[in-house]
């Protein structure tokens, strides 16, 4: 049941952005718009809240009630930056707007960018750990026991994404001799 919500859950998510970008460019309401893409993490909200009633109510815990989970953490962490990446293109696309730009690729505004990205992942990953342990501690469910791999995969990704960044900040990554000027 709770994949069913998963999936349910990930084609609204893309389904109320873009009714809530064609709002906002096509149709001119930006109100509706804003209305919209604010909704967005209410979205995950409802999924996280349809996994805790499922465990309460007597199913057995499996990774796709932590995967639920994520999805919250992850529309918390990554949600607003997703959002503006969809706004860019949608802008370009049919509202005449300009190219959006690539992520730069030197020097300090990658350095930058990779403390946001790390910045992303960690809140992400401690959100969505806080949920799972929220469920185990909440929901007296049978087999929460799965979700201890969660810590760890986590807990690695956020280790592994803060080795990045600091990578960065360490050695700057440096145009080639033939490029000139920002990436």
């Amino acid at each position: 049941m709770i994949v069913t919500f998963i999936a349910a859950a990930e084609v609204a998510f893309w389904v109320v952005l873009g009714l809530g970008l064609a709002a906002r460019y096509l149709l001119r309401w930006r109100t509706a718009s804003t209305v919209l893409l604010v909704g967005l993490p209410v979205l995950d909200l409802v999924l996280f809240l349809l996994t805790l009633f499922d465990l309460r109510g007597g199913a057995t815990a499996s990774w796709t009630h932590a995967l639920a989970a994520s999805y919250l953490g992850f529309s918390v962490g990554y949600g607003p930056s997703v959002v503006r990446w969809a706004d860019a293109r949608f802008l370009h696309r049919f509202a005449g707007g300009p190219k959006p730009q690539p992520a730069p690729k030197y020097g300090r505004e990658r350095t930058r960018y990779e403390w946001q990205v790390c910045r992303r992942t960690v809140t992400s990953a401690a959100i969505t750990i806080t949920l799972i342990t929220a469920l185990k501690v909440f929901t007296d469910a049978p087999g929460t026991e799965v979700f201890d791999q969660w810590y760890w995969k986590l807990g690695l990704a956020a280790v592994i994404n803060t080795i990045v960044a600091g990578c960065y900040s360490l050695w700057p990554k440096q145009p080639p001799a033939d490029v000139t000027g920002k990436g």
